[in-house]
């Protein structure tokens, strides 16, 4: 009895230590945060320093009180900035007094292919104000070089070692055929769509045409956007730029002076002085350089607006049930339940960023969204993906905003379920199954479809397809004939998809924005406010929520050429049951 008591006690002071070491914890972030988080003060003659490489570009910006929790694990801090925050903070920049420039530093860039293409032509429009912009790049890519190349003037780092390469644009696709066959594993993918390439990495061991007819495609249009803005900002054509790409070209920094990508080769000293000669002083400590993080921070108003326009973020893939971090069906029902019950709001951006995912969730999101359109305008406006799932729970708006290398369309259904029959007898595990009926087994993983069910799953699919194609038709104001014609799951950039009718006009979030405030009759940016729907999480609900967390297949082989195999085990553990899905193959990375 004694050891008894004596193990109780050593828990429970086990249990309180743990509480107080993390109360403690929460208190030093807490201090940290009061400490260095007073609203920062913007210098005269200030220049807005814009590096790449110390935020992530995300929908939202997160609560920047803290550090981000997700990133704690691996030692670093890296906030996140939304992209309406960032382009918001370079148009003020352009009428700012106190900010002489922007010095953009693009290496290191995380951020898709959109908003890349947003924040350029927030950049090409600060440069009409007449202050310049200043690029600097010395480990030169394909999206870091396409941001640079909108500056007044681009410099590079003269020294060698580093990275300059200019190569284009590719895609990586992993098939899992044959190594599932050795181990025994049979998936059985049921589709409609000959471009729905979703679930293909484990039933073929290379890709269908189709497959690589729209990636080639998709690769090839979001090259056209990129190639034809660098070329239309310098001295040559697109054309030019294709041919010396293809050449190799660009190896070392004198290969990108030579041919005018860039105006100069400096080093470091070089590049300070010239900083200084831009900001007008002429001693480094008198250069005042304001990272974008702190210009937002300084610039945030805390005034309501009695008149708003509501940005709906669709960011995520579709889920069943409630979720902070996916589109959740339930969860963002509420959502637009609250923006349409709510009096300041008189229209509405939907702004999506999403793959797709779950059939059941898009249907539940797509009928509150259009008894939310009943009410206020609702216009749509798709970053760097509104596919599958996320063109089902937007085609009805009023007008479809699109970037031009988004990913769109993709207007497909399927099905997959794996089979470790083999697996199981190849390491002697011997599965016996009672069930009541015949087909109760069909999803017990433990053997493979019959005829039967094959016919049960994919009519299943079939009538979730064509009631997709309808939606498309009905909203779209075309045929359905025509719909299935470029639909059967292909993939479509926005660029290509304004030319077939999925989308109305290439253009940013902003001009949705405005948009939708012209059709509640609000036609000056001063006539109204912009709120966000759902709001970022706070600090503390970031504690809560990771607490929460388990490592899981994409945070394991994060990083990794692996990466887009980890996204498809969870996804393919999320239709053990038979779910259908309209989502966005996750199979192609482009880089």
């Amino acid at each position: 009895m004694k050891d008894f008591v004596k193990a109780m006690l050593a828990v429970i002071c086990g249990f309180i230590v743990l509480r107080l070491l993390g109360l403690l914890l929460m208190l030093f972030f807490m201090g940290s945060a009061l400490i260095g988080g007073s609203s920062t003060s913007i210098p005269k003659d200030a220049v807005l320093d814009i590096n790449m490489s110390e935020f992530i570009v995300s929908e939202q910006s997160q609560d920047t009180s803290m550090p981000d929790l997700s990133s704690l694990s691996s030692g670093a801090m890296t906030p996140q900035i939304g992209l309406r925050d960032a382009v918001q903070a370079i148009r003020r920049a352009a009428s700012d007094a106190s900010i002489r420039f922007i010095f953009l530093r693009p290496d290191g860039a995380t951020a898709g292919t959109a908003d890349l293409e947003e924040l350029r032509i927030a950049l090409s429009e600060f440069r009409t104000s007449g202050k310049p912009v200043l690029a600097y790049t010395e480990n030169t890519g394909n999206g870091s070089y396409y941001l640079a190349s909108v500056a007044d003037q681009v410099l590079m780092g003269s020294q060698h070692g580093s990275t300059y390469q200019l190569i284009g644009l590719s895609g990586r696709m992993i098939f899992l055929k044959d190594v599932l066959e050795k181990l025994g594993v049979n998936y059985q993918l049921i589709r409609h769509g000959k471009y729905k390439s979703a679930g293909e990495m484990f039933i073929r061991n290379s890709a269908s045409p189709e497959n690589r007819e729209q990636n080639a495609r998709m690769i090839s249009s979001i090259w056209d956007t990129f190639g034809a803005h660098m070329a239309s900002s310098r001295d040559f054509t697109k054309d030019e730029l294709d041919l010396w790409i293809d050449g190799l070209a660009f190896n070392m920094p004198e290969d990108f002076l030579e041919k005018g990508l860039v105006d100069s080769l400096v080093d470091h000293e070089a590049l300070i002085q010239k900083l200084c000669t831009l900001a007008q002083v002429d001693d480094p400590d008198k250069l005042h350089l304001v990272s974008l993080a702190d210009y937002i921070s300084a610039s945030v108003s805390a005034f309501p607006s009695r008149s708003n326009v509501a940005v709906i973020y669709a960011d995520g893939e579709i889920i069943d049930g409630w979720d902070t971090k996916e589109i959740s069906g339930d969860r963002f029902v509420s959502e637009i339940d609250k923006v349409r019950k709510d009096k300041s709001v008189k229209a509405v951006v939907l702004r999506v960023n999403s793959p797709g995912g779950s059939v059941s969730a898009s249907v539940k999101i797509r009928r509150a969204l259009d008894l939310l359109q009943q009410e206020k305008p609702l216009v749509a406006s798709y970053g760097n993906y509104a596919a599958s799932g996320g063109y089902w729970i937007s085609n009805g708006c009023q007008k479809i905003y699109s970037d031009a290398t988004c990913l769109t369309g993709s207007i497909g259904v399927f099905s997959m379920i794996p089979e470790f029959s083999e697996v199981t007898k190849k390491i002697g595990v011997n599965v016996e199954t009672v069930g009541s009926h015949r087909h109760s087994d069909m999803y017990s993983l433990m053997r493979p479809f019959d005829s039967e069910e094959l016919k049960y799953m994919q009519a299943s699919v079939e009538d979730i397809y064509e009631s997709f194609v309808n939606l498309v038709a009905t909203s779209r104001d075309k045929d359905p004939e025509y719909i299935d014609s470029i639909a059967q799951g292909r993939v479509w950039t926005g660029a290509d998809a304004l030319e077939i009718g999925l989308v109305d006009e290439i253009g940013t979030l902003e001009d949705a924005i405005s948009y939708a405030a012209a059709l509640a009759d609000m036609h000056s940016s001063d006539e109204y406010g912009v709120v966000a729907y759902p709001r970022p999480l706070t600090f503390m609900e970031q504690i809560l929520e990771s607490m929460g967390q388990s490592t899981t297949p994409s945070v394991l082989l994060e990083g990794t050429p692996f990466e887009a195999m980890g996204r498809e085990m969870e996804n393919v553990k999320a239709a053990e049951n038979g779910t259908v899905f309209a989502r966005l193959p996750y199979s192609i990375d482009i880089k």
